[in-house]
């Protein structure tokens, strides 16, 4: 019988916040597979637990992905973690579930700490959609082609950055998005220095470049404001309506059709036709 994959959550600071289910699973399962060893052993230890582990990370999953679901598929259970979070997002564990899946194995993902849940949830911003986005590509065409393509996004914006590139990144969100944006900074979470610093972009940059950054930032970026549009007029119902006509659709069709499109009233619509 095959064995299962099971996404393990691990504290992304508090190594309070591993929970039961998790440590039960991890002590249960026949081997973890980590994102790095020396980090997951640390945890193990912090925890009681001895067990088999494998390395799985973004430079050998082409390999070693293999090797894991072969094992999976020969009746053992394995447990993948990562340094901290939840596994699969944002992280190599992504193509493990990927081939699992092909493969007919179950996955399950137990509930646990997540660095973009979290932030998001204490930055007051709108949390009801949002997008999580990542790290920012090293590549400055990449990088610019990942901005310009979120410039008109409405949703609140989710990043992670490393202290050191923190002043940089900002520069480029200002770029994009315009110094007067929102956006909640929170750094080193669930960890004895958690901080939320709420403020605009352009306000940012001064903080950090007069106070170097310190410990790993989740940015989390107000959505670009609602588009105002212009009130149709008449005179766009009738010509729109015109437009449909020639194109072959009757003038009833057109006049319904128009009334959606410029969200006007249909009999608007229809004077304005007549005229």
């Amino acid at each position: 019988m095959a064995g299962m994959l099971y996404l393990v959550p691990t504290p992304i600071g508090n190594l309070g916040d591993i929970s039961e289910r998790c440590r039960r699973t991890l002590e249960e399962a026949d081997f973890i597979a980590a994102e790095d060893t020396r980090v997951s052993l640390k945890l193990l230890n912090h925890l009681g637990i001895k067990k088999s582990l494998v390395s799985y990370y973004e430079h050998n999953k082409a390999f070693k992905g293999q090797a894991i679901v072969d094992r999976i598929l020969a009746g053992e259970t394995c447990a993948l973690v990562s340094d901290a979070g939840s596994p699969a997002i944002s992280d190599p564990g992504e193509d493990l579930v990927k081939q699992c899946a092909a493969a007919g194995i179950t996955v399950c993902a137990i509930p646990g700490p997540c660095a973009v849940i979290t932030a998001l949830s204490i930055s007051g911003q709108a949390t009801g959609r949002f997008c999580f986005e990542g790290f920012l590509s090293t590549s400055k065409k990449s990088r610019q082609a990942h901005l310009d393509s979120l410039v008109k996004e409405q949703r609140t914006m989710i990043f992670y950055e490393a202290p050191h590139k923190l002043v940089n990144t900002l520069q480029d969100l200002a770029a994009a998005f315009g110094e007067d944006r929102p956006i909640s900074l929170c750094r080193e979470l669930t960890k004895l220095h958690e901080e939320v610093v709420r403020t605009t972009i352009g306000e940012a940059i001064e903080r950090y470049t007069e106070n170097a950054p310190k410990g790993e930032f989740v940015l989390v970026v107000a959505g670009a404001p609602e588009e105002v549009k212009e009130a149709a007029t008449a005179e766009d119902a009738a010509a729109r309506v015109a437009q449909l006509m020639e194109e072959g659709l009757s003038r009833k069709d057109a006049i319904k059709r128009t009334a959606i499109e410029l969200d006007l009233p249909k009999n608007v619509v229809y004077d304005a036709a007549l005229k």
